[in-house]
C-alpha cells in the first residue's frame, strides 16, 4: 500500500508488453479496495520508444484541471473525475475502460481499452470512442474478440449503473488536491491540451 502524497508511476502497457505512456501520479488514498490517484495540472508525459507512437505523443503534459482516478483492484475501468472553469465546477464521471491495474515496484500498469463511458451529472450515460475500436482492430492493436469483449464490458457497466447506481462516493466530485501538487508542474507548458 502507498501513502497519501506518494508519487508513483502510472504506465499504459500494450498487449505486447511494452509501455507507451508513463505519467507520474500522486496517491490520494490506497485502502486495498480503492486506489485513488491524481494527475496534477502540468504533469509531464513520457513516451518510451516502441513500435508505434501513443495517440498523445505530440503532447508534453496534462493540461487544464488535474484529473482524479478512482480504481478498484479487479475492475476493468477507472472512474476519472473531471472539472472545468475557474471555479473548478464538476463536469462528469468518466469511466475509462482499461485492464485492471497491476502494481509494480514503481507504481502500476494498465492498458487503455479505447472505449469509455461518460456519466453525466443528470445520470445520462454516453459512450465515447466506440467507433475507434474498429480502427484499432484494423491496426492490429486489438483482435476482434478483444473488441467484442470490450463492448460487452461496457454493456455490463451500463447495466450495473442502471441497476445499482455508482459504487463510488459522490463527494469525490468536490475533492480538491493539495495546492502544491498542481504547483510542482506549473512551469510546464503545452498548447495542444488534453
Amino acid at each position: 500500500m502507498w501513502s497519501p502524497g506518494d508519487v508513483v508511476l502510472r504506465r499504459e502497457v500494450r498487449n505486447e508488453g511494452w509501455a507507451w505512456l508513463e505519467v507520474p501520479v500522486v496517491v490520494v488514498c490506497d485502502t486495498g479496495e480503492l486506489l485513488a490517484t491524481y494527475v496534477a495540472t502540468g504533469t509531464p508525459f513520457t513516451f518510451p520508444s516502441g513500435p508505434e507512437p501513443h495517440p498523445w505523443a505530440g503532447r508534453k503534459a496534462w493540461q487544464g484541471h488535474g484529473v482524479l482516478m478512482l480504481q478498484r483492484p479487479r475492475d476493468a475501468y477507472a472512474v476519472w473525475v473531471f472539472w472545468h472553469g475557474p471555479e473548478r465546477e464538476f463536469r462528469s464521471w468518466y469511466l475509462n475502460l482499461q485492464e485492471p491495474f497491476r502494481r509494480t515496484a514503481e507504481g502500476y500498469d494498465t492498458q487503455d481499452l479505447e472505449l469509455d463511458l461518460i456519466l453525466h451529472p443528470d445520470g445520462r450515460v454516453e459512450r465515447k470512442d466506440e467507433e475507434l475500436l474498429d480502427v484499432r482492430v484494423a491496426e492490429g492493436r486489438f483482435t476482434q474478440d478483444q473488441a467484442n469483449e470490450i463492448r460487452r464490458s461496457a454493456q455490463r457497466i451500463e447495466a450495473e449503473l442502471a441497476a445499482r447506481g455508482q459504487w463510488w462516493d459522490a463527494s469525490w466530485a468536490l475533492w480538491e488536491p493539495e495546492p502544491h501538487w498542481d504547483a510542482r508542474y506549473e512551469k510546464v507548458s503545452d498548447t495542444t491540451g488534453v
